[in-house]
């Protein structure tokens, strides 16, 4: 998605010190965005959040709760406001909490990039791109990647941005192949 920058996952939400995917304590999964507030704005973060999840659904455990952790008044104000627009559109209570942020916890390296750890050939080239895991997470491009042969994304989208993903021309094909294959 265009001014989505990097996608992280984690836990935030609770106390625990140094949580862990076997030791949660009391976090919450969690996914962390950084983006380009001239390309896409929090609010239209938020509209993306509440139309991908059934914010109505009420967790049977904290790790796998509905939230938005706000960062400042304004995107709270701009959190709140878009919950009471959908909770008045399903015409159901919103089961998701609106919470400070505290602190993020970056889950273990196989959690992230999930969907783009599945496909063995553009692991390949992310590994050569990005020896250093922790540059391969920070990545814009295996971020976007992930996002693409997740699902997300039309193949015209992707053959727009293909030649910013640093991709090879092998790689490029197989990545088209894979989302053109996800959409049928």
């Amino acid at each position: 998605m265009d001014g989505i920058l990097r996608t992280r996952v984690g836990y935030a939400g609770g106390e625990t010190l140094y949580p862990t995917y076997g030791s949660m304590g009391d976090h919450s999964e969690s996914i962390q965005i950084d983006y380009d507030s001239t390309r896409i704005s929090y609010e239209n973060l938020l509209e993306i959040f509440w139309q991908n999840h059934d914010p109505t659904y009420r967790a049977w455990r904290r790790q796998y709760m509905s939230a938005i952790f706000y960062h400042d008044e304004t995107q709270k104000k701009l959190a709140l406001e878009t919950m009471t627009r959908e909770e008045q559109r399903r015409n159901k209570k919103i089961q998701t909490e609106i919470l400070p942020f505290g602190k993020f916890y970056l889950a273990e390296d196989y959690h992230q990039k999930y969907q783009l750890r599945q496909h063995r050939e553009l692991m390949a080239e992310f590994k050569a791109m990005f020896p250093r895991t922790i540059d391969f997470i920070n990545s814009t491009a295996a971020a976007r990647v992930n996002g693409y042969v997740g699902g997300h994304g039309t193949p015209d989208e992707i053959k727009t941005n293909l030649e910013n993903l640093g991709l090879s021309a092998t790689g490029s094909k197989r990545l088209l192949e894979i989302a053109t294959r996800r959409r049928d």
